[in-house]
């Protein structure tokens, strides 16, 4: 049997990466990561002219090495065949001098879709292969668009249950409508009182909390999670850097093993991870650039060497980034530390009981050489979802624009000519009333009526699957404090 996986936090706690699917989070409270990681490789001259579909194959088959190949075929076949709106699953568009890679033409009109359209069939498969016949108990916290990818993910799936905790208040109301009206008899929806973090922070209590995990063993029920902690979560995000860069060469931007920038707006940490983890697997990335909002503890961290949660926290324009403690940092710090499992387990310590750790000056250079970090505010923001339309006729998102100012100031700082990237990872409609905010001012109206004007203003189509949410009946109507989203889990029957 494969034992590719580990513990950040402890080598000694290997398992094969269909274990570290079905388990999500290992049981010392680390995260599961590939120690071999450099020794996987995709060759990318060998990917060209191949599909989204055959390259998602090829990825899988290198990070989930215990899957056998027809069962990747399958989960990838599932997850995106007449699934998106695109056939090109993430296709590449351009405004100014960027590339814009749209990762959100998935069911949900957000990036995630690209992973949890899949992460559903890794996990069905996963318990088929390790015989596992009781029930897997999702649990999610959002910021906003995990949720509702989620939801929709695992909608009605066999052997699961699903439950996606959000912050009350904290999300957009459109992805609150999302959620609220999902349908489904495996999903459960719950508002905390509090912010993603307080809802990431009990989520994982719940994954360590043995008293509770042998409660459920008992009736043959396991915890698993879809946030990008889970691996199976994270690595299929690897493969739209690999597509971007194909579609790249074949447009004749690049030519063949030409070096390009990524620039990523980050929250949690798992999107622009997928991308570290693409160059290592050889995609030819000069620079990842991390774009952060007004909870900039990312760009601090970056620039200073310092991860420092103790801050003030804003609820802003982009909330999927409204996030102080980002739990997919705790993997690159495992890599750039050498694979120190005990350095992670000293600074993840010292984050639970201190709020903050600091980094070695050897660990900062690392980071330093692969990445830049920037931080954009909502006035710029706005800014730059104006001024980005008004020049080139393209609507960013109030996420994506963080990712596209970032990028402007980081070539404006370096003169780096490289040929870049931005990952837009939502739909403008999913933010309406702020991206209309920042064409053409306040308004009293509702977020569906704000779609629809910004749709007859700027001629840009609402997604399909935003349309008549707001008439949609409401399923999910629950609240909890924070210290209650154990008992809420145990309500689930």
């Amino acid at each position: 049997m494969f034992q590719g996986y580990e513990s950040t936090r402890n080598s000694k706690l290997k398992t094969a990466a269909s274990k570290a699917v079905l388990k999500g989070i290992a049981d010392d409270g680390g995260l599961y990561v590939m120690r071999d990681l450099e020794n996987k490789n995709i060759n990318v001259e060998n990917l060209s002219g191949k599909s989204y579909i055959e390259m998602a194959e090829a990825i899988l088959k290198e990070m989930l090495d215990d899957f056998p190949e027809t069962k990747i075929k399958e989960c990838v076949s599932k997850a995106y065949t007449n699934k998106f709106n695109k056939d090109e699953i993430t296709p590449i568009e351009k405004a100014g001098d960027f590339y814009i890679t749209e990762l959100f033409h998935g069911p949900t009109s957000a990036f995630k879709d690209v992973a949890l359209s899949i992460l559903p069939h890794l996990m069905k498969a996963s318990y088929e292969m390790n015989d596992i016949n009781g029930e897997v108990i999702i649990l999610v916290a959002t910021s906003g668009d995990t949720g509702k990818a989620a939801l929709e993910g695992f909608r009605d799936i066999k052997g699961t249950k699903i439950a996606v905790f959000y912050p009350e208040g904290g999300v957009s109301e459109v992805q609150k409508s999302q959620m609220i009206t999902q349908e489904g008899a495996n999903t459960y929806v719950c508002a905390i009182k509090g912010n993603f973090d307080d809802a990431q922070t009990g989520v994982k209590k719940i994954f360590t909390n043995e008293r509770l995990i042998n409660e459920f063993k008992v009736v043959n029920k396991i915890f698993s999670s879809a946030n990008s902690i889970n691996v199976g979560r994270l690595v299929p995000q690897i493969v739209y850097y690999f597509y971007t860069y194909i579609k790249l060469v074949e447009k004749g931007a690049i030519k063949m093993w030409d070096k390009v920038n990524f620039s990523v707006p980050t929250g949690n940490f798992g999107n622009i991870l997928a991308g570290y983890y693409a160059k290592m697997l050889g995609l030819p990335v000069n620079k990842l650039i991390c774009g952060s909002n007004e909870n900039n503890v990312l760009y601090d961290f970056i620039k200073t060497g310092i991860y420092d949660r103790n801050r003030k926290f804003y609820k802003t324009i982009s909330p999927s980034m409204d996030i102080l403690v980002s739990s997919n940092l705790e993997r690159f710090l495992y890599y750039v530390s050498g694979k120190n499992n005990e350095e992670v387990k000293n600074l993840m310590n010292k984050l639970n009981s201190e709020g903050k750790y600091e980094i070695s000056s050897e660990m900062k250079n690392k980071i330093n050489s692969e990445f830049y970090a920037g931080c954009v505010f909502t006035e710029d923001t706005e800014k730059t979802i104006k001024e980005t339309f008004e020049r080139y006729g393209y609507l960013l998102d109030t996420h994506t624009a963080v990712a596209y100012k970032t990028l402007e100031e980081y070539k404006k700082e370096t003169g780096d000519k490289t040929v870049s990237v931005v990952l837009s990872t939502a739909s403008p409609y999913k933010f309406s009333r702020s991206v209309y905010k920042s064409l053409y001012g306040d308004t009293d109206k509702n977020e569906f009526e704000i779609m629809e004007e910004l749709s007859e203003k700027t001629g840009i189509p609402i997604p399909e699957n935003l349309k008549g949410l707001n008439k949609k009946k409401i399923i999910h109507t629950s609240v909890c404090e924070i210290n209650e989203m154990e008992d809420y889990v145990r309500t689930m029957d």
